[in-house]
């Protein structure tokens, strides 16, 4: 009987292991909102570092994070380092291209939970008196993520966070 049940415990490994295996080794999350605010505003809450406390979901999850900032107050160069609870981590990101109310690029580096380099974008599209916000993040999975992804699903995690985000951006520039 212990013999059976080692066999069906090998084979469900060997089972979730090929899946994993097979999972795409690119991921892409990407959410939208709209504002009644110049792109100009908008870009501005987010091209400036210092700002994101004001409306990141993640600022949220640990009041008690540590931030530091290194480069330039803006744009191209600009560095926001972080220190947080498990569920905010440790990492960084660095603002790689900003393109004034059109565009920003970030390169993040997650330290913990998990070691990862991934790249977010912004896009800000204004048009008739509403700004149309597009967050996106992207990079590349090992296997492990593969495997996480299995389990956990990354478009359910970090999405649901970037709406929060948006909706937070939404209610920060529509005030001012």
């Amino acid at each position: 009987m212990l013999d059976i049940i080692l066999i069906l415990v090998a084979v469900a490994v060997i089972i979730f292991i090929i899946t994993a295996a097979m999972q795409p080794s690119d991921f892409r999350v990407t959410r939208t909102g709209t504002m009644t605010a110049p792109a100009s505003a908008v870009f501005a809450q987010v091209n400036e570092l210092q700002k994101w406390d004001a409306w990141s979901p993640w600022a949220k999850l640990d009041p008690e994070a540590r931030n530091s900032f290194e480069g330039p107050a803006s744009g191209i160069g600009a560095i926001m380092r972080w220190a947080g609870n498990n569920k905010v981590g440790v990492g960084s990101m660095t603002i790689m291209e900003s393109r004034p109310d059109k565009f920003i690029r970030f390169k993040l580096e997650f330290l913990k939970p998990f070691a990862a380099t991934n790249t977010a974008e912004f896009t800000f599209n204004f048009n008739n008196h509403q700004t149309t916000v597009t967050w996106g993040m992207y990079g590349e999975n090992d296997f492990k993520g593969k495997a996480i992804g299995l389990i956990m699903s990354c478009d359910k995690m970090v999405g649901g966070q970037f709406e929060k985000g948006l909706a937070a951006l939404k209610s920060v520039v529509e005030a001012l």
